[in-house]
């Protein structure tokens, strides 16, 4: 093994221990939803957005404002109602006068120049004052007036969402929905994790939590995780999995084209591929497997398939779709090498 391997060695496995260490205190507070925290460690890794769906009460908000505290980066929260204008969120021009008298404009920035933006409840406020977030999560700017402003670096968007209520909500459009890198699904804790949750917190004591990264470190890391390699065998895979649930391509299977309207683009074969690339690095490893393609499938894929009536008929939705796909795609000839 060559210096060069070696060091690379070294720096994920130094990058493996940072982020057991960020697990052990996010779990301070808390309880299970391994899952989603490593989903959110993914994104983070990669520079992707997610959006967090749950029912009110599954500690989501406490969860993305613990996950800043663990990071030494700056964190605005931002809660979504219907009265909320795009300006609430982006900041705006304010006419100041100077001592000479001269008026001029000066720029107020709003709460999205932070390194984490968590957008509580997002589907409660317009399409208006959704889009707002459109370019920040894109070009990582925002364009106010004539000018534009560049944002922190890093900087994630982490929006919550509640999937039950639909009174009095705005579901975001598909062209945002792309935006988001992962659709991560928080579940009900078990009965044992929610016995540790009431003792917690009757309790009383706050857990004193400590900060694990710096801004400089998580950019660094991000590169890191960049470097890892995807070889042609993953990326095929990956490109299969996502033609796949289209059910205009030839490659689509019967149950693709049964019951989806339309699939994902190739923007999610981008996020198969870099968030595989996360779950290889925070294990450790210097390649993608296709088991990290697999393992990122469900949270990248369900918020960009569409299934039709017939599928709800039949009591089908896309993460099932998913789960289906991943049993009937096949992994890709690896070619062999005459003599």
């Amino acid at each position: 093994m060559s210096q060069k391997s070696r060091s690379l060695g070294d720096i994920l496995q130094e990058f493996r221990e940072h982020r057991k260490l960020m697990e052990l205190e996010l779990h301070k507070v808390i309880v299970g939803q391994d899952d989603v925290i490593e989903q959110l460690f993914a994104a983070i890794f990669t520079r992707g957005h997610c959006l967090l769906e749950g029912v009110p009460g599954l500690a989501k908000t406490l969860m993305v404002s613990t996950l800043a505290r663990i990071m030494d980066v700056t964190f605005k929260r931002v809660q979504f109602t219907p009265d909320l204008m795009p300006s609430d969120i982006t900041g705006t021009n304010v006419l100041e006068e100077d001592d000479h008298g001269k008026r001029h404009f000066r720029f107020v920035e709003g709460p999205v120049f932070t390194n984490i933006l968590l957008a509580d409840e997002i589907n409660r406020t317009p399409p208006k004052t959704q889009s707002s977030l459109l370019q920040a999560m894109q070009e990582r700017e925002v364009t106010v007036g004539r000018e534009t402003y560049q944002l922190p670096n890093p900087f994630f968007t982490i929006a919550t969402q509640n999937p039950i209520e639909q009174e009095g909500t705005y579901p975001l459009p598909e062209a945002q929905l792309d935006r988001f890198m992962f659709n991560i699904k928080v579940g009900y804790p078990t009965a044992e994790e929610e016995e540790k949750i009431l003792t917690a917190s009757s309790s009383g004591e706050s857990p004193e939590i400590k900060k694990i990264l710096s801004a400089k470190a998580i950019v660094n890391l991000q590169k890191l995780v960049g470097s890892v390699v995807a070889t042609d065998y993953i990326i095929k895979y990956a490109a299969a999995l996502v033609r796949a649930t289209r059910p205009a391509d030839a490659s689509a299977p019967e149950v693709v084209k049964e019951l989806v309207d339309w699939g994902a683009g190739p923007r999610a074969g981008q996020f198969l591929i870099s968030g595989g690339k996360a779950i290889a690095a925070m294990d450790g490893r210097f390649s993608v497997s296709i088991e990290d393609i697999r393992k990122v499938a469900i949270p990248v894929l369900r918020h960009r398939i569409s299934c039709n009536f017939q599928a709800q008929a039949n009591g089908m939705n896309s993460e099932q779709v998913i789960e289906q796909l991943l049993k009937l795609i096949p992994e890709p000839k690896v070619p062999k090498f005459e003599k």
